[in-house]
């Protein structure tokens, strides 16, 4: 159902279906829930919380992509390059920094991919930079820091019913995101992640190419 969803949202859109990439948020869910979402074929993972993600995500699965998709304290930055593949959550460059100076004690690996978070809601119980303008100005320093590749942006769609208020959200980010890819052509931007449970086929139709699902997958929250 999920998938048949996506693909008229995508048609809709006059995209292709292989555009848009799922994840799975298990955020209060077990791991006997993310081993069945694994075994289905969903090879992308978000955590809101880095002590949840610790107790849940002991060991990885093969191709596995853990994402921390929620707001990242300074004092939690230690235990990501261990954990996490991805953060989707950047929203100022001191934690950008802090989490270069972790990097760059670690053993040789991988460089850590991120997001830039951009709150388009302009809701203040959200995280992300305030605007644009503040997201900009701090591009060119974190793209200058060896451990981090910037892939893209994220958001969160705003808390409403109206769909003209959650497609005017979207569209914002991927102004930005088009916006970015001309400053900076030679960045791999290759991922605009918005869009969840409740609002994903508005997200798709407005260009996501990373739709975060939680509820729709599982169902309620299982723990916690």
């Amino acid at each position: 159902m999920v998938l048949d969803r996506i693909q008229q949202a995508a048609f809709r859109a006059g995209r292709r279906e292989e555009e848009i990439r799922i994840m799975a948020v298990t955020k209060l869910q077990p791991w006997e829930a993310v081993a069945e979402a694994y075994e289905r074929g969903i090879r992308i993972f978000g955590e809101n919380r880095v002590q949840e993600a610790k107790e849940k995500y002991k060991q990885l699965l093969p191709a596995m992509e853990l994402h921390l998709i929620g707001h990242l304290q300074s004092n939690k930055v230690k235990y990501v390059p261990t954990l996490f593949s991805w953060v989707d959550s950047i929203d100022r460059l001191s934690i950008a920094t802090e989490l270069e100076k972790r990097l760059a004690k670690g053993p040789e690996s991988p460089r850590l991919q991120i997001l830039l978070e951009l709150n388009t809601s302009g809701e203040v119980s959200k995280s992300g930079y305030p605007s644009y303008e503040l997201l900009l100005r701090d591009v060119e320093k974190i793209l200058s820091l060896p451990h981090l590749e910037i892939r893209g942006l994220m958001t969160v769609g705003p808390l409403s019913t109206d769909t003209d208020t959650i497609r005017r959200s979207f569209r914002m980010l991927n102004k930005a995101f088009q916006d970015l890819k001309k400053r900076y052509p030679e960045v791999k931007w290759d991922t605009l992640s918005m869009g969840m449970s409740g609002d994903f086929e508005i997200a798709i139709e407005e260009g996501s190419t990373l739709v975060r699902l939680g509820t729709i997958l599982f169902g309620e929250r299982r723990v916690g």
